[in-house]
């Protein structure tokens, strides 16, 4: 329950930021304080129950938001990582629990300029997060301890669902659920441009398709049947769908999507060597 979250300090609140801090808002967390450089972006996410900080205005903002909070978020760009947990290390409080949601920064390199008492948490969250239907992947650092794991990942169940799991598969993790809504959209967008180019109008094609993925995706989550069983339900034997999935087994789907979260791994693999 995401009423009994101790204090929150979010440190940089762009839109993944902003919808954690809305999930934790809707839930019921009470004492969040929250950073920004510019005074507009602090202006822009004042929600009741939340301490806006425009660190125009308060350039010590950072060590005021840490003060007394037990999870501290840190939510800028993944080069500024290190550099903001530099700076509130001396601010902490000693059971602190540092968590950042940035790509290609390893749980390592943020404890090595904090305090030995406070302990890293990594999530990798996705973007559907700010529809409150997020995937997101917790991995504790060397400090941290299962409750620690255990807390963070309390939080992000505000905007979704979450997988704890090892720091050495959270790169993998980002290949399938942080990189997988643009894999949709791409599904989506492919085979909108097919039913415009059997005739339909831009509005009817989008309509057929976003309406068919979405809903799929409900009668999916609606059962415990998996999806191959859904696939054959909707796959009559010498009917037209087959004919169509046979075209795409052809294709061999499986190969291309090994091939290209392998990409992905390999690029961020890239990332965290810096």
């Amino acid at each position: 329950m995401t009423d009994l979250l101790p204090p929150i300090a979010m440190l940089g609140v762009g839109s993944m930021g902003g919808a954690i801090l809305r999930g934790l808002v809707r839930h019921g967390a009470e004492s969040i304080a929250v950073t920004n450089r510019s005074r507009e972006k602090a202006e822009a996410i004042r929600l009741d129950g939340v301490e806006s900080i425009a660190l125009e205005d308060e350039p010590g903002g950072n060590a005021r938001a840490v003060d007394g909070a037990k999870l501290v978020v840190l939510g800028v760009k993944p080069a500024g990582i290190v550099d903001l947990a530099r700076e509130i290390g001396p601010h902490l409080a000693a059971d602190a629990v540092v968590v950042s949601i940035a790509a290609g920064t390893t749980t390592a390199s943020i404890e090595a300029v904090l305090p030995a008492s406070v302990s890293v948490v990594r999530v990798m969250p996705n973007t559907p997060s700010t529809v409150g239907l997020g995937v997101s992947g917790v991995a504790g650092g060397s400090r941290a301890t299962e409750d620690d794991v255990a807390l963070v990942a309390r939080m992000f169940e505000a905007v979704g669902d979450v997988i704890v799991l090892d720091e050495s598969q959270i790169d993998a993790l980002s290949t399938i659920s942080g990189s997988g809504p643009a894999y949709v959209f791409l599904l989506i967008e492919e085979l909108t441009g097919t039913a415009e180019r059997m005739g339909f109008t831009a509005e009817q094609a989008a309509t057929m398709v976003q309406g068919t993925f979405r809903g799929a995706s409900e009668l999916l989550a609606a059962g415990d049947v998996d999806p191959a069983e859904l696939r054959r339900r909707v796959t009559s034997p010498k009917g037209t769908t087959e004919q169509a999935i046979r075209v795409l087994q052809e294709a061999d789907l499986g190969a291309v999507f090994d091939r290209a979260t392998a990409a992905a791994l390999a690029r961020a693999k890239e990332l965290a060597a810096g």
